[in-house]
């Protein structure tokens, strides 16, 4: 039996993508997985769209917020309930590749690795391909902090080896989270091999660069405890690779 991988997928208002992001667990080769949905108070048909898939597959669970939390405190809840060796995330607007899970283990297995990641495809909202985001091989947490190159729905880590790791509640929540496990490990690879599919929705949070640079900052001066000159090296890092990215 293959270890069981745990998929972390907050849900807020998604009833118009989240159907492609379960099928495309429902395909993966991989099959000992479970899918843990956290509906944040989503209003819209994102309830009803889930629980027709829960009907036809038990590995798909789903949690119900009273109130909207966010996403990072609805990861966190997801994380707490699940039971899998290796934990992979998966937002709703997001889509896999079929062998995504089976070559990311295996990958993880034959290279020893706790954490991991991948190329991915940055999709439009009508469903067209955008281009490819390819990583570099090898990062280290010094890597990481130049820039963020782990796709949130790319990486994949062992539990039994970080153990409980949770996400703060803060703009960029997610390379904060990659930040934290790196810290504890010297190096990582990934695979080059664009295997998740990221969709880039207008008038996202993340889509607001400013607000986006502000999030930056606070990471590396609150979180990070970097000094003045380190922060203002690793902003103008972080500005350099998001335009070298757009273009």
């Amino acid at each position: 039996m293959q270890p069981l991988v745990s998929i972390i997928t907050p849900a807020y208002n998604s009833e118009k993508y989240i159907a492609e992001a379960i099928e495309s667990v429902l395909q993966q080769s991989y099959r000992d997985w479970e899918m843990i949905i956290v509906n944040d108070a989503s209003i819209d048909n994102t309830a009803a769209v889930v629980q027709k898939y829960i009907a036809k597959d038990p590995r798909i669970q789903v949690i119900h917020n009273s109130q909207n939390l966010g996403v990072a405190k609805s990861r966190n809840i997801a994380l707490e309930a699940a039971t899998g060796d290796y934990i992979a995330f998966l937002d709703s607007d997001d889509f896999w590749h079929k062998s995504k899970l089976q070559k990311q283990i295996e990958f993880m297995q034959a290279n020893n690795l706790v954490l991991t990641y991948s190329a991915f495809i940055t999709v439009k909202e009508d469903g067209s391909y955008n281009n490819s985001r390819i990583p570099p091989k090898e990062i280290s947490y010094k890597d990481l902090l130049r820039s963020n190159h782990i796709g949130t729905s790319t990486g994949v880590y062992d539990r039994n080896y970080f153990g409980k790791v949770s996400f703060c509640d803060t703009g960029h929540e997610d390379y904060l989270f990659w930040l934290k496990l790196l810290q504890k490990v010297t190096k990582t690879k990934g695979l080059l091999e664009p295997l998740s599919y990221y969709r880039i929705v207008s008038g996202s949070l993340s889509s607001n660069k400013l607000k986006a640079l502000k999030w930056q900052w606070r990471i590396y001066r609150k979180f990070q405890k970097l000094n003045i000159s380190k922060s203002i090296y690793y902003t103008l890092c972080y500005i350099y690779y998001g335009l070298k990215k757009r273009i």
